[in-house]
């Protein structure tokens, strides 16, 4: 499953809009058969003192297992996730502290291995980072952050000399080198986990069992950071890991093409799509991307009349921002028409399908920038924070518009709906994690609860 969200085109029938780029740049932690991880205060830490050693063993023996693979097979996905490169270009590997790790950036990028810009790229990926998960206080931190990015700046190195394509239907590659964990072992130091909430847990397990009947799920959702898969995953993974790892994001193009975000989004299930928000950056590439995107939307529509799919979308065209005058955030408004669009393909599916309002509060981890950018390379900011994630009972169309005659009047009395569901589970999310109120937040629609504890 994948997080992301993104704006596809209006012009047809298939077309719909949801969110951008939600993808984390953030970096990953080793694979899990590199260590065993302990909770320890919501803040898991590493408990072998050779983590940094197993880390590079374990990444050396994937690499030649992908090849292994490379050669029984030239086709399917994993074995198409650069299994190419050669020791000598796994250089990262070798570092044993935060200066040698860039120290190697540096060097790779005057012998012309790295484009400049994908290297400065790097160097502010590895400073953010750190900060963000000292501020953590684990004494573990330096070594967590150091097992972390030299994953991270290898996986990125690597794609850089050997591209990964995404097909417009991704499947997260959990093999030979798991990427869904390597993205979840990155953010997690990033989340306080003491601070952080999900509401309405017992809804999940309705929309599990749901999904595993054979019946699909739409999730609705507002959109805030690159990271908000794998925040979702990781709040829900101690109790739904089901649902954690086979979600599918509707992916915006910028997190399937920005090198530092590509490793992260090869881990999560996707259907890619091209922004309608960048939509016109290129002249001369609009058509492409008009066809593009009319066959990702097929592809979902394949997708839903097979059954048991759970797809995470966000209408609102792009990523939420901060208030200008007041700073205060909240979800963008959703188009309408993304949400008609998107409800006109479930029912079409021929297999009974639901819309769930979803809440996702976690820009503070990894804030967009201010204004949306044209150029592809943004730059990462990231800190320590709690988060949250709330989910509300179903909303059905025709509860809502069928006493509504004009069908204009109909769509957007039908987002409204689930704009404003969402909106209201953000709100308490807030007063939780912001305010400082905690489980007291809770509601009478929103019970909150911290199920990892």
């Amino acid at each position: 499953m994948v997080i992301l969200s993104v704006h596809a085109s209006s012009s047809s029938l298939y077309s719909i809009t949801a969110a951008q780029p939600w993808i984390s740049s953030s970096s990953l932690s080793i694979a899990c058969s590199c260590s065993t991880l302990k909770q320890s205060g919501g803040v898991r830490s590493l408990r072998s003192s050779a983590v940094f050693c197993d880390a590079k063993a374990v990444v050396m023996a994937e690499m030649v297992e992908e090849k292994e693979k490379k050669k029984e097979s030239a086709a399917g996905a994993a074995t198409a996730v650069s299994a190419s490169a050669s020791y000598e270009l796994r250089s990262f590997l070798d570092a044993r502290s935060g200066e040698d790790l860039l120290s190697v950036v540096q060097r790779e990028a005057e012998d012309g291995k790295l484009p400049q810009n994908v290297a400065q790229g790097m160097l502010e990926l590895y400073e953010n980072y750190r900060n963000a998960v000292l501020k953590t206080k684990d004494p573990k931190a330096d070594e967590i952050v150091l097992s972390n990015m030299v994953v991270a700046f290898d996986r990125i190195f690597l794609d850089v000399k050997d591209p990964f394509e995404f097909s417009p239907h991704h499947r997260a590659i959990r093999e030979p080198f798991d990427y869904y964990v390597f993205g979840q072992n990155y953010i997690r130091p990033l989340i306080d986990f003491r601070n952080s909430y999900v509401g309405n847990i017992s809804l999940f397990t309705e929309i599990e069992e749901t999904v595993q009947k054979g019946e699909n799920v739409i999730l609705i959702s507002n959109h805030q950071t690159e990271a908000d898969p794998a925040v979702i995953a990781l709040l829900l993974d101690s109790t739904h890991p089901y649902l954690a790892e086979n979600m599918i994001y509707v992916a915006g193009d910028r997190v399937i093409t920005d090198p530092l975000c590509k490793p992260f989004s090869i881990g999560r299930n996707l259907l890619c799509v091209y922004s309608k928000k960048h939509m016109g950056d290129v002249p001369e590439l609009i058509e492409m991307k008009k066809k593009a995107n009319t066959r990702s939307l097929k592809e979902m529509a394949v997708l839903l009349r097979g059954g048991s799919k759970i797809i995470w979308i966000a209408p609102s065209g792009g990523r939420d921002r901060p208030d200008p005058v007041t700073q205060e955030w909240s979800p963008a408004p959703f188009d309408p028409s993304s949400v008609d669009n998107m409800r006109r393909l479930v029912e079409h599916a021929a297999v009974p399908g639901h819309i769930y309002p979803l809440a996702v509060l976690c820009n503070d981890i990894m804030p967009p920038p201010p204004q949306v950018e044209k150029e592809i390379g943004e730059k990462r900011v990231m800190s320590f924070h709690g988060v949250g994630l709330s989910v509300a009972p179903n909303i059905n169309f025709h509860e809502v518009a069928d006493s509504i005659k004009d069908h204009e009047e109909a769509k957007n009395a039908y987002s409204k709906a689930l704009f404003n569901s969402v909106n209201q589970q953000y709100k308490v999310l807030t007063s939780a994690i912001h305010g400082e109120q905690g489980l007291k937040a809770s509601t009478t629609t929103v019970s909150l609860s911290q199920p990892w504890q």
